[in-house]
């Protein structure tokens, strides 16, 4: 069962209620529409139109819509059951491009619904594969999610696009005001205003752009010629195959699950205060609902699509992470759909706008994933693939070009700094675990052996597994208190032997000895019980160590004595 955090306002199980759900779907979208960039960049590389673009755009949202509603579903095999959407990333962006060149917008609509399928297969074995993204992995994963918008955030953020190839002071006075006003009230406001911050920073610096000419009389034009109703244009354009595209696409399906993954353990952690683990099961639904929107998307004519991490950001910033959000949004965007005047809106917004929401939200997606990371202990091995695995991400960005001789079929692994960090993550993963035992065994001598030599053993262990502070804590002090009983009360005057092993899900202490049999009582024993001598001290000292573990059992065997603890993890 969640345990809803104090931090927000609106969990994942709760609803704001109609006229909230409304803005909150709205201002969700906002942040989507800065994903309505990859469609021009695709037609423009193809020599495409500009109303090819338009019908990108309308497809996306309605495919969007379609696969944000699946995503919010928590019944049945389809869907996480959190407020995840889903939009034009740039997971197959490369992908398309070369579909693109090759045969058009058929074939990138036709491969697209493969990538689609193959991204369903990755959801049926996603469980059985838990060991592979423990939890330095997904952290990695989920920070290089947020550092990867650092560049294309603050380029829009100071006006940088398509038509200002260099920052200029207006742009950057808009982008200012708007990232302020957004932070101010998240901030310092309470109730409607910090829920509704980014929608009442998009509004001051929509009001800001106009007075400073950074929304012109053009982008007003856009407004005011679209028309008020049209039908989209679905399968308008038709689908195509071509077999030499097949692993670009099973690559860049790839990408977008390990990005889901992420993002979908970010979403778990920060509606459950009591979080230890990411739920598999769940992740592997809500994959299978981001392949059913690249089906989707394939079939009727739009773009690959995968999950929003600002948007998740964003849910964070608010504290609204509730799935009727999702529903809301899904609706929302199938209705514009119809009414390209509705769609201009977003369309038209200034890029510094869309710079400051970008920042806004990535700042919480880069701490989500430092504390993911942090959630563990950490070794040198960790610190290896944490490190290495976001140098090279970053070498995407800090140094353009450098990959520009890889093969076209692993340039989606080279094309962000987030796909090839998470495929860095991945492989040292399992480099790493070479020779890391799955136990730990200690020969413990009373009277000699200390406290400290028994945390030090298990924290360095801890580390090399993964594992939580706090149940390495929990099984230290079991440990010491049945040794501490054996010295001081003599339960054996022969060594101990002490067993500790770790499979990710549990944490289990065995202990065997020869001596007297301890006795592990429900409730602690009475003040008589501990006057009486050493027998009350023993139950107490049985009763402290049961309160540590999850379960146990005790037995004596051939005249040896077994005490088993079970911690879950």
């Amino acid at each position: 069962m969640e345990k809803k955090p104090a931090n927000l306002t609106y969990g994942v199980n709760e609803s704001p209620g109609l006229p909230a759900l409304l803005i909150l779907g709205v201002q969700h979208i906002f942040l989507l529409s800065v994903a309505f960039i990859v469609p021009v960049i695709i037609v423009d590389a193809i020599g495409g139109t500009p109303e090819q673009a338009q019908n990108l755009i309308t497809m996306a949202m309605i495919a969007t819509g379609l696969a944000t509603i699946l995503q919010g579903l928590n019944s049945g095999p389809v869907g996480s059951g959190y407020l995840c959407p889903l939009l034009n990333g740039p997971a197959f962006l490369s992908a398309s491009l070369l579909a693109g060149h090759a045969g058009g917008l058929p074939l990138i609509f036709g491969m697209t619904a493969v990538g689609g399928i193959f991204e369903g297969f990755l959801s049926r074995v996603i469980p059985k594969m838990r060991a592979i993204f423990p939890s330095e992995v997904t952290g990695t994963i989920v920070m290089m999610v947020g550092i990867e918008v650092i560049p294309l955030g603050v380029t829009k953020f100071l006006g940088v696009d398509k038509f200002h190839h260099s920052p200029y002071s207006s742009a950057a006075i808009v982008g200012m005001i708007t990232l302020c006003a957004m932070t101010g009230f998240n901030v310092w406001g309470k109730g409607e205003l910090r829920l509704y911050s980014v929608l009442i920073g998009l509004l001051c610096g929509y009001c800001v752009a106009f007075f400073a000419g950074v929304l012109t009389s053009e982008h007003l034009g856009q407004f005011i010629n679209a028309p008020f109703f049209k039908l989209p244009p679905f399968g308008q354009s038709g689908i195509s195959f071509n077999i030499e595209l097949l692993i670009p696409f099973i690559i860049a399906a790839l990408s977008s699950t390990l990005k889901t993954m992420g993002d979908l353990t970010t979403c778990q952690k920060i509606n459950n205060t009591e979080w230890k683990r990411p739920d598999m099961q769940s992740i592997s639904r809500g994959v299978l609902a981001c392949s059913l929107g690249n089906l989707i998307s394939g079939l009727c004519g739009a773009l690959g699509q995968s999950v929003s991490s600002s948007n998740i950001g964003l849910s964070i910033a608010t504290g609204a992470t509730s799935r009727k959000i999702a529903y809301s949004i899904g609706g929302i965007l199938i209705f514009a759909a119809f009414f390209p005047k509705l769609t201009a809106i977003f369309v038209v917004m200034p890029t510094p706008l869309m710079g400051a929401t970008l920042i806004f939200t990535a700042s919480f997606m880069i701490i989500s994933g430092i504390q993911i990371i942090t959630s563990r202990l950490i070794d040198s091995r960790k610190t290896f693939l944490i490190g290495i695995s976001v140098i090279f991400g970053l070498s995407v960005d800090l140094i353009p070009g450098l990959y520009k001789e890889v093969h076209p079929w692993f340039h989606p692994i080279f094309s962000s700094s987030l796909s090839l960090a998470t495929v860095c993550a991945l492989i040292l993963n399992l480099f790493f675990r070479i020779g890391i035992s799955k136990s730990l065994h200690l020969e413990l001598t009373p009277g000699v052996d200390s406290a400290d030599m028994i945390f030090t053993a298990l924290e360095k262990q801890g580390a090399l597994w993964g594992a939580m502070k706090d149940v390495m804590d929990h099984a230290g002090a079991v440990i010491n208190e049945f040794l501490e009983s054996a010295t001081r009360l003599e339960v054996t005057k022969e060594n101990v032997n002490v067993k500790v092993s770790f499979d990710e899900f549990n944490l289990d202490v065995d202990i065997s000895y020869h001596g007297v049999p301890l006795s592990f009582p429900e409730k602690p024993p009475t003040e008589d019980e501990l006057l009486a001598g050493e027998s009350g001290i023993l139950k107490l000292s049985g009763f402290l160590m049961k309160q540590h573990a999850d379960s146990m059992k005790s037995y004596v065997k051939e005249g040896q004595c077994f005490v088993h603890f079970h911690f879950e993890h």
